[in-house]
């Protein structure tokens, strides 16, 4: 009885000591500058998963070409952003691209390259319902970047009807 009340004192005790020394850290360091979010290779894999399953219905899977153009418009999106959104995906794009993390939170243990689409789908439909507000915003993120670098597009427009935007004004 006596080692477990030591043990439990003990883990307080380290606890708040991490707490109190985190606290000490963030307060004498001063903000890091925020830079632009580029897309690195691990956040381009992760998307190359989930683009296929947002656009279902809208895009022909399969174009590795039609793949590489959407991704780059996702990251012509992002830095339209401010720097305080980037940042925050920045964070999403880091945890998608690490293993565990990637597991805990989406269910896929392998690389993305692998993922099934069904596993992709499952993981997407998980964080769209969530009862955590934070996966249903991410969900919301990537939806929203997805789609909207996708309609975009000048080559999406003939697929969804879009003549493009009028250039000549007049009667």
């Amino acid at each position: 009885m006596k080692s477990r009340r030591t043990f439990l004192k003990a883990g307080v005790g380290a606890a708040l000591a991490l707490v109190l020394g985190g606290g000490i850290y963030r307060a004498t360091r001063s903000a890091p500058v925020p830079h632009p979010l580029v897309l690195d290779a691990d956040a381009r894999a992760a998307l190359g998963a989930i683009v296929p399953a947002l656009l279902e219905g809208a895009w022909g899977p399969g174009n590795p070409t039609a793949l590489g153009a959407i991704v780059d418009d996702v990251q012509h999106a992002i830095l339209g952003l401010p720097l305080a959104s980037q940042a925050e995906l920045r964070d999403l794009f880091g945890l998608l691209a690490l293993a565990p993390a990637r597991r805990l939170l989406t269910g896929i243990g392998g690389t993305w390259s692998g993922a099934s689409p069904a596993a992709v789908h499952a993981f997407l439909q998980g964080w769209r319902t969530s009862p955590l507000g934070r996966l249903r915003a991410a969900y919301a993120a990537l939806h929203d970047l997805v789609l909207g670098a996708w309609y975009a597009a000048p080559a999406s427009w003939e697929a969804i009807g879009y003549p493009g935007p009028q250039l000549e004004w007049g009667p």
